[in-house]
């Protein structure tokens, strides 16, 4: 193990061991003429993040290239060089993103792309190295279809069902939050930017015991919040409310 992850063991990771990482990623790139382009991606492309920032880099092959090939030669060097853990693989596209753990809670996200189809998909994209295509970005969710994911959620019956769900429509109520807010509606993402009224509003969504009252009082209350940040859908909002209502009618009535 070397040095610079023996420094890290039993403490989370510091910006400058971030720093570490993101150079020595950098350094393979530019060893290996396999890769032709690079960006960082996330949010320390727009700016130098915060304190628990992840590290989010990717990088375009050339076309006759297996970007396989190259991630698994990268992925032994970061396992080697850092102790890295890899922690599973989400195909996107033409793209391959692999997520390691690193010591320090470091979450490291390093994908490969064919050269033709490297670009950016969002916002958050700022090119290194190389050239990149114009490509559509990804669109945020749909308020109807949070809203219908939601109210799916809040029909779940048994009592630790009935705990994942609950928090299922509780969230998604927060994502629609996000979306009229302007905030990443997604993984949680823009959950803490939220105004305060609007975060404490749905405190009382969450759940402390698996006791049916308890269920019941925190369900009541994601429905709320879910029925409050329904403004674009309000049309099918008023339609499911009545039969929202219902589910907690019996908590209501005792």
């Amino acid at each position: 193990m070397s040095a610079q992850v023996l420094s890290q063991v039993g403490r989370l990771f510091s910006v400058e061991y971030r720093d570490r990482i993101r150079n020595r990623t950098l350094e393979l790139a530019a060893s290996d003429a396999r890769v032709v382009a690079g960006a960082v991606v996330g949010s320390l492309a727009l700016d130098e993040g915060d304190r628990w920032s992840d590290l989010d880099l990717t990088f375009a092959v050339a076309e006759e290239v297996n970007q396989l090939d190259v991630l698994e030669d990268w992925t032994s060097k970061l396992v080697d060089e850092f102790d890295a853990a890899q922690l599973f693989d989400l195909p996107s596209g033409a793209s391959i993103y692999r997520v390691f753990l690193l010591p320090g809670c470091l979450q490291f996200d390093l994908s490969f792309t064919p050269a033709s189809k490297f670009g950016a998909t969002g916002p958050k994209f700022k090119l290194l190295f190389g050239s990149s295509i114009e490509k559509p970005h990804f669109q945020p969710p749909a308020a109807h279809e949070l809203f219908g994911y939601a109210v799916h959620h809040a029909l779940r019956g048994r009592f630790w069902q009935a705990e994942y769900w609950i928090s299922g429509v509780r969230d998604y109520a927060l994502n629609l939050a996000c979306l009229r807010h302007g905030l990443p509606a997604n993984n949680g993402r823009g959950y803490d930017a939220l105004p305060a009224d609007v975060r404490a509003g749905f405190t009382g969504a969450l759940i402390t015991s698996l006791e049916r009252a308890e269920l019941l009082r925190a369900l009541e209350c994601a429905i709320t919040g879910l029925l409050q940040e329904a403004h674009e859908v309000q049309e099918l909002a008023k339609k499911v409310e009545p039969q929202l209502r219902l589910l907690t009618a019996d908590w209501q009535g005792s």
